[in-house]
């Protein structure tokens, strides 16, 4: 048998056994590790040799469970499920493919067989500089412009946005990076050739297009709750890191959270009102490991290479931060309730009576202090800043 020959059947029987084992199932995971896809479904599918045979390889698989994998197996048609993904213009990308994550493979027994694939990008290359944007379904509208603005400044900066297609805070970071022209992953819990929500059949037709639609699922499968929560593993696994954007104390999304920190991935969280239920999940992410992000900067700060940094935070310059040492404590010199002549001016703020005397002239015409014959006195300031930006002045 070519080696060919071989990497076909194993694709085949790879296939095949994700009609099989659901999602995330450790024990089919282990079997593949030791045996092979070729050799657990060929054991899956020959005729019962008896209880004693089956436990020399079965280990504490019960015989319940046992029957449920046979009877899927009986059914399962791979020719069919790969037939129907191309005709989608899609793949089946299983470990040892050049296209294989290899990340996933962190997930150990847990990781996916192999993933259904819409879209023309390479996923391993776009795994490579991807990050998650979760959150609740039912998000506020905060939640939403929040996880919008996310998802389109990380694809204005070359990353890849991640997220699982549902309503709320997904769908605002897949459209906030597709509004960019950038680039995005929907990863499902159901075939890939599955709409599920159905409100987001242009959404996720629009993710493939643009995008990659991945799943571990066969085509036609539907989704279940265990399968929502399992796929959160993926999401985890594929990105460098994940942000929750709104989330309550039992989340699907902190399970995704969670998982990361397990990987050894970044976790952090945008924080919410501290009297939202909706945020609460998040700020208990926050109190523990998670990092507290505002924006796409400080994301890209955490989870990208040296040097990419967010730049420094400081708040509004006003008029009098413009204004050089020696006018500045001029100007903190004069009283607040009254006026000064320049020689009391001069001593309180430790320069010349005629150094003094130029900088009060300054600052009249900037508008700061009105002369009272020789005296001075503040005049009224205008409380708006001049700007606003970041980094010095």
């Amino acid at each position: 048998m070519t080696s060919t020959t071989g990497a076909a059947e194993e694709r085949l029987a790879r296939a095949a056994l994700t009609r099989i084992f659901e999602p995330g199932d450790e024990s089919g995971g282990a079997w593949l590790r030791q045996y092979g896809p070729r050799e657990v479904l060929a054991r899956l599918t020959t005729p019962d040799e008896g209880t004693g045979a089956r436990r020399g390889w079965l280990g504490e698989v019960g015989e319940r469970r046992l029957a449920g994998y046979r009877a899927r197996a009986a059914t399962a048609r791979p020719e069919r499920d790969l037939a129907a993904v191309a005709a989608l213009g899609g793949r089946f990308v299983c470990p040892g493919d050049q296209e294989w994550p290899s990340q996933l493979d962190d997930l150990g027994a847990a990781a996916p067989i192999g993933l259904w694939v819409r879209g023309g990008p390479d996923l391993r290359l776009w795994a490579l500089r991807s990050v998650a944007v979760v959150g609740a379904r039912a998000c506020t509208p905060y939640g939403a412009h929040m996880a919008a603005g996310l998802g389109a400044g990380l694809a204005e900066r070359g990353w890849v946005v991640v997220s699982g297609g549902a309503f709320g805070v997904d769908a605002a970071a897949h459209r906030g990076a597709l509004a960019a022209g950038g680039a995005t992953v929907a990863v499902l819990a159901c075939g890939v050739d599955v709409v599920y929500p159905r409100g987001h059949a242009e959404l996720i037709a629009r993710i493939a297009e643009q995008g990659l639609v991945i799943g571990e699922l066969p085509p036609g499968d539907h989704p279940t709750r265990s399968r929502f929560i399992l796929r959160n593993r993926v999401i985890a696994a594929l990105t460098r890191g994940t942000v929750v954007v709104e989330a309550q104390y039992r989340s699907g999304s902190l399970v995704t959270a969670r998982s990361a920190q397990r990987l050894g991935r970044h976790t952090m969280g945008v924080p919410g009102p501290a009297t939202s239920g909706l945020s609460a999940g998040v700020h208990e992410l926050l109190r523990g490991e998670g990092v507290l992000v505002t924006d796409a900067a400080e994301v890209a700060e955490l989870v990208g290479d040296i040097g990419d940094l967010a730049p420094p935070r400081t708040g509004p310059v006003l008029p009098r931060d413009l204004l050089d040492p020696v006018g500045a404590r001029v100007l903190e010199a004069l009283p607040g309730g009254g006026t000064a002549d320049v020689r009391q001016l001069a001593t309180a703020a430790g320069t010349t009576p005629d150094e003094a005397l130029g900088k009060l002239y300054e600052l009249h015409s900037l508008g700061f202090v009105e002369r009272r014959g020789d005296t001075w006195r503040p005049a009224f300031l205008a409380a708006e800043p001049v700007a606003t930006r970041r980094g010095g002045a």
